[in-house]
């Protein structure tokens, strides 16, 4: 047995002082002379053994009473396995989980709520001098220092709701290197939470031997659950008054099967598209929902599920941008091809501008959707390293080979950005064989192809180059060789050639299926922003350049709310850094001092919405050097603490046994006779 307090000890001492009382409390007995007995009637004797039998139990309970009162103070305990150090300070870290999930209710009311409850209880089964650091989901820099009893009780009480999602592996790595700072302390750590099996993958959690770890598991009931996993236009353009067709990814998280879940469309806040839908238990259904009638700008897209009782995820924020025209740029070895000035300038939505190869403004080119390089004899250095750029960032590049091309500095270009390159100049008359109708290009704009279609015939190509690429053909040769292939580069495409855009080599440039094939080429290039970002997640986000100063900053603006994001410019755009300062789902404009730049949507992490957790047999494999696994609801936890740190705690027995031996006393006092007898004596 050892004490937290052995200095109380000295106080035995005054056991001392009811053994003197004891021994100087003596109680003679002295001879009375009467002169007459007559009334007289009785006498009691009484032997003086009996009396001091009486009198030392008496003493021997008032001795233990005083003795267990002294011990209480100085706080007897067993050791438990991790009590060989106490009585130093102690330095204890407790992680409250405030992430979406901890609104789910229980029988105690929302999991939050019994979350910071326990986060006391743990802080009162320790001593005042103690120190505590409170960690959440924000991991915010205020978090990473020690508090105070009353402190800690404080902060615990303004933990709110977070977005954050963290690993359990992040959680208990930013733990141990604030106690590793510490040292001369004993270190604990505390993790609060409903533990989903998204807080890790399965894998052991790497800790320090010279830590103790608790987990507190709190009991969340099981609920259904269906949420709006992701969105994505089929349209890669958006023109203003046509139809959009939009696919919505539906995820149940529950082992039930959900039927007629209501789901609406709004855009701009008006309603687009109305709907019920069914998902079976424990999986993922697409769904598509057609609107129209956009205007030109930014387009506010929020869906909404009725799905109760679970809300956090209910709503989904998604924007896009319907653009008045779409820019085209078109680089030329001086004179302007007449077949795709034709083409382009035939429709009002495209915007066309024309550059020669040695005229061409480099810092502009991630403005453009579409660039279609056409007799261009030799590919400079210069221009081959910014359009490789450009398509790594997401652009397509469309390259026509000029009638003289200077095979070498195409080879150079093209096979750098993973494409095929012309190798020889092929003579004798063909044909174009077939189209690859799977191709996006030409998938769904023929109602019915014919059996028979006249394709394109050529006259003289360019043979390109097999080794090292993969292809999706558009339109294949007689002998099986590429006519027209696209080829992914980075974020972007790069559609390929095999003739110049001139009648001595196919009649391609004049065919029927020029002018959709290049339209349709046009309206799936683009690298517009992503429709949302993920709170937590994306914390970088790449915008067309922007020219900031120090009097001209970018804000991410919704309502009242104003955060300035970090700003970093490089070669054709500009990057946003948010870090953990958006705290709140919805739609954000960013603002170049009155004029909006884009309008950008946050969701929360869709990991929150599976709401089924670990077992006790699974917690301890994932971290095995766990201590203990407490579950909440199961009484304070102020004991368990106490008796994991401490050992057996032996004060409340100690109170116990001197009120016991104090009751004793009184009862000996008041109601123990066996010192008397009675002898009847005659007058």
């Amino acid at each position: 047995m050892h004490f937290l307090y052995p200095a109380f000890l000295f106080a035995l001492i005054s056991l001392v002082i009811p053994v003197l009382i004891h021994l100087f409390n003596f109680r003679r007995y002295q001879k009375v002379y009467f002169s007459n007995v007559q009334f007289l009637k009785e006498i009691r004797e009484q032997q003086s053994s009996r009396r001091n039998l009486k009198e030392r139990l008496i003493l021997a309970a008032r001795l233990l009473a005083l003795a267990f009162l002294i011990l209480a103070f100085a706080r007897p305990y067993i050791p438990g396995p991790h009590a060989a150090n106490a009585g130093i300070q102690q330095a204890i870290s407790v992680f409250v989980d405030n992430s979406y999930s901890m609104q789910t209710l229980n029988r105690e009311g929302s999991l939050l709520d019994e979350a910071k409850r326990r986060a006391k209880e743990i802080a009162s089964a320790y001593n005042i001098n103690d120190h505590f650091q409170l960690l959440t989901q924000d991991f915010e820099g205020k978090q990473q220092r020690l508090l105070s009893r009353d402190e800690f009780n404080d902060a615990v009480d303004a933990v709110k709701i977070s977005p954050q999602s963290r690993s359990l592996q992040q959680i208990i790595t930013r733990q141990q290197n604030l106690l590793n700072m510490q040292p001369g302390t004993n270190k604990s750590i505390y993790v609060i939470s409903d533990f989903q099996k998204n807080l890790t993958a399965h894998q052991p959690v790497k800790t320090d031997s010279a830590m103790h770890i608790n987990l507190v598991q709190l009991k969340a009931s099981v609920l259904a659950n269906v949420a709006v996993d992701s969105v994505w236009l089929l349209n890669a353009i958006h023109r203003p008054g046509e139809s959009e067709q939009m696919v919505v990814r539906l995820q149940n998280y529950a082992g039930e099967k959900s039927t007629k879940i209501p789901l609406k469309l709004l855009i701009n806040g008006s309603q687009k598209a109305l709907g019920g839908f069914t998902v079976n238990a424990r999986s993922s259904q697409n769904d598509t929902l057609t609107f129209s009638g956009l205007q030109a700008g930014w387009q506010r897209g929020e869906i909404t599920l009725q799905d109760n009782p679970v809300i956090f995820d209910n709503q989904f924020y998604f924007t896009f941008n319907v653009k008045q025209q779409m820019l085209v740029l078109l680089i030329d070895g001086g004179t302007p091809n007449l077949f795709l000035k034709s083409l382009f300038g035939a429709d009002p939505f495209f915007d066309v501008k024309h550059a020669p190869d040695g005229n061409i403004d480099y810092t502009s080119l991630n403005n453009y959707p579409l660039i279609v390089i056409s007799d261009v004899k030799s590919i400079t250095t210069g221009l081959a390293q910014q359009l490789k750029n450009y398509v790594d960032k997401g652009g397509t590049l469309s390259v026509f080979p000029p009638v003289d091309a200077d095979l070498a500095s195409y080879q150079s270009f093209l096979s750098a950005i993973n494409a095929a390159y012309p190798v020889k100049l092929i003579t004798g008359d063909t044909k174009v064989s077939s189209l690859n109708l799977q191709n996006p290009v030409f998938k769904n704009i023929f109602e019915g192809f014919p059996q028979h279609p006249d394709l394109p015939v050529v006259k003289k190509y360019y043979q390109l180059s097999t080794t090292g690429t993969r292809s999706e053909n558009l339109m294949q040769l007689t002998g099986g060789e590429n006519f027209w292939a696209s080829y992914k580069s980075g974020k972007g495409k790069v559609y390929i050639s095999a003739v110049p855009l001139n009648d001595d080599f196919s009649n391609l440039p004049r065919h029927a299926l020029f002018v959709p094939a290049m339209f349709r080429i046009a309206l799936l290039s683009g690298h517009d922003q992503p429709l949302f970002y993920t709170l937590g997640c994306d914390e970088t986000m790449e915008i067309p350049a922007v020219q900031t100063s120090d009097k001209q900053l970018l804000k991410l603006v919704k309502g009242s709310q104003s955060i300035i994001p970090d700003v970093k410019q490089q070669e054709g755009s500009t990057l946003l850094y948010v870090s953990d300062q958006l705290h709140e789902t919805g739609i954000y404009n960013l603002k170049k001092q009155d004029s909006t730049v884009a309008v950008m949507a946050f969701n929360d992490n869709r990991s929150e919405s599976d709401l089924s957790y670990f077992t006790a047999a699974e917690l301890a494999k994932i971290v095995p050097k766990a201590g203990n696994i407490l579950e909440g609801g199961k009484g304070s936890l102020k004991d368990a603490v106490s008796d994991t740190n401490f050992g057996m705690q032996l004060w409340k027995l100690c109170i116990i046994l001197a009120l016991i031996f104090l009751a004793a006393e009184i009862l000996l006092i008041k109601y123990l006779k066996l010192d008397q007898s009675t002898v009847l004596q005659s007058v």
